[in-house]
């Protein structure tokens, strides 16, 4: 089968929707389907054709960057071309485009599938409210139009005002979760380099530097860890510096933060790539994650935790919640709440072994492989049932 992904970002842009798109995509490479990756040249020395992992990236320039968007003005052509030449359409959303892409799948009887990561929310302003609402329309005007959507969990596809307002196209299908096989020096080095003195409990936040992830709760929720844990560190992996509208918000925190830099309770390790993270989560002691709206919706990061035996407390978000739900491996924390957030982060660093879990289980439940044959099948029951009509 050949399969059309498109999507605005691709590697090397990191995000959970770019890491899972690409582990999506080589997963079906390497259940023998030719990719093709229809995508935006969001940096002008990224080449505009390229192979990677047997996956054919396709790259188109930019004229103008609207917002967290971009403006590709021969978009219309070239993704038509690509249609045609491909068997099924692959769309991640958010994506402005994707209502035309959906509609041409349609036209064209092409299997045509919506991943629908996470409901959109820019920073406050009259123009990213304007923003919203065109994209929110075409985001409707998308599902109308596809033939199947995919999401991560029951949980969020019921909670989301997108996802539920169409049950009947909407499918199930875990995420792509994955990290590299690891050498044990690797991680030792690691915690050497990062830990040289061997603190403990180290409390970890992976993700970038913003204001829905809830750093500011952490910070808030730090001193009651460090008065029952005073030898406690913070490790931050992810972007910290440059996060497009969180400026200020870094700035406003950035004072205290500094604080706990001083005392070795904080650490930002910046931004990591995967074969790092493998040696980031052996080193751990809790993962938190907690985010304060729908723009988060699973958190991979939990589930890379929880492979190597780590606990996690998570905010009371759609989606967000459901790993913790469906292994036990840490706590459902109430949102916004600091205080009840340093409770739960306590509760499971005094007990860490009420909350184990099957590690090897959740390796199998979202594996690319699983995931990219779930997503075949669906193909191919859309085109079933197109050849039916």
């Amino acid at each position: 089968m050949r399969i059309l992904t498109v999507l605005t970002y691709y590697r090397p842009h990191t995000s959970g929707l770019t890491i899972y798109a690409e582990r999506l995509a080589k997963a079906l490479v390497q259940r023998g389907h030719e990719v093709t990756v229809l995508t935006s040249q969001f940096e002008a020395d990224l080449p505009l054709e390229e192979i990677r992992d047997g996956v054919r990236i396709r790259r188109l320039p930019i004229l103008t960057r609207i917002s967290k968007g971009v403006l590709i003005p021969s978009f219309g052509i070239v993704s038509t071309q690509e249609i045609r030449k491909h068997d099924a359409v692959l769309l991640h959303l958010p994506q402005f485009d994707a209502a035309g892409l959906a509609l041409r799948g349609r036209l064209m009887k092409k299997p045509t599938v919506i991943i629908y990561h996470s409901d959109l929310t820019l920073p406050p302003g009259l123009f990213n409210r304007l923003v919203n609402l065109v994209i929110n329309s075409m985001n409707h005007l998308s599902a109308i139009f596809t033939h199947r959507i995919s999401a991560y969990t029951e949980d969020f596809a019921s909670y989301s005002p997108y996802l539920s307002s169409y049950p009947e196209k909407v499918r199930v299908i875990p995420p792509a979760v994955e990290l590299p096989q690891t050498p044990k020096e690797d991680i030792r080095a690691f915690a050497q380099e990062n830990n040289p003195e061997q603190r403990h409990p180290v409390i970890a936040m992976a993700t970038r530097f913003a204001a829905e992830k809830g750093v500011e709760l952490l910070i808030q929720a730090l001193p009651s860890i460090l008065e029952k844990h005073p030898n406690a560190m913070v490790w931050f992996a992810g972007q910290y510096k440059d996060v497009l509208g969180e400026e200020a918000y870094l700035k406003r925190l950035m004072p205290t933060i500094r604080q706990y830099e001083s005392q070795g309770q904080w650490k930002f390790l910046g931004v990591l790539d995967m074969q790092q993270m493998a040696n980031f989560y052996p080193n751990i002691d809790l993962l938190v994650v907690p985010s304060t709206n729908s723009t988060e919706t699973f958190g991979f990061v939990q589930i890379e935790a929880m492979m190597n035996g780590k606990p996690v407390v998570a905010s009371n978000l759609p989606g967000v919640r459901q790993p913790v739900t469906m292994t036990g491996m840490g706590r459902v924390t109430p949102l916004g709440n600091a205080a009840a957030l340093a409770e739960n982060m306590l509760a499971v660093l005094d007990n860490p072994a009420q909350f184990r879990g099957d590690s090897d289980a959740l390796r199998e439940q979202f594996s690319p492989a699983m995931c990219a044959e779930r997503h075949e099948a669906l193909f191919k029951e859309i085109a079933n049932q197109l050849v039916q009509r």
